[in-house]
């Protein structure tokens, strides 16, 4: 499966996070055993469904359905772009474009989401195992991009 198609995923059900309430999204398995690191993957229980959230005031990255499970960005093996504003930080995980690298190519004129377009069309883009939101990255990009040209 396409990791940057539209998933028509219709048992993605939204879950609310235990810590701040706000709406997560469902994340498969495969991304918490490529990022967390091997005390949290340690603790993972398979047969629980994962969600993510994405609030950046939220210590909490994943947790079960069943709210049975907790990881938090230290259980990462790296930096979550929606919880860390660093520069370093990337926005683009399969192709390292941080915000640092974004800015530089706005400056010059680069066009970064079509950079990553065009690797993702030709199937090397692996969000699923990469991105601590198991989804692609271009709507992340492309808002970070629009924030650069509004200021």
């Amino acid at each position: 499966m396409d990791c940057c198609a539209p998933a028509n995923n219709t048992e993605a059900v939204k879950t609310e996070c235990p810590s701040c309430g706000e709406k997560g999204k469902n994340v498969q398995l495969l991304t918490l055993k490529s990022l967390l690191k091997a005390s949290a993957l340690e603790t993972i229980e398979p047969e629980n469904s994962y969600v993510f959230c994405s609030n950046p005031a939220c210590s909490i990255v994943y947790f079960s359905g069943n709210h049975s499970q907790k990881f938090v960005k230290n259980d990462l093996k790296v930096p979550v772009y929606q919880k860390n504003q660093g520069a370093e930080v990337p926005v683009c995980y399969c192709f390292d474009w941080t915000r640092e690298r974004l800015l530089q190519a706005v400056g010059t004129d680069q066009k970064p989401a079509d950079q990553i377009k065009a690797h993702v069309q030709m199937g090397r883009c692996g969000c699923e195992v990469n991105n601590p939101q198991g989804a692609c990255c271009l709507g992340n990009v492309n808002a970070f991009v629009r924030g650069l040209k509004e200021v």
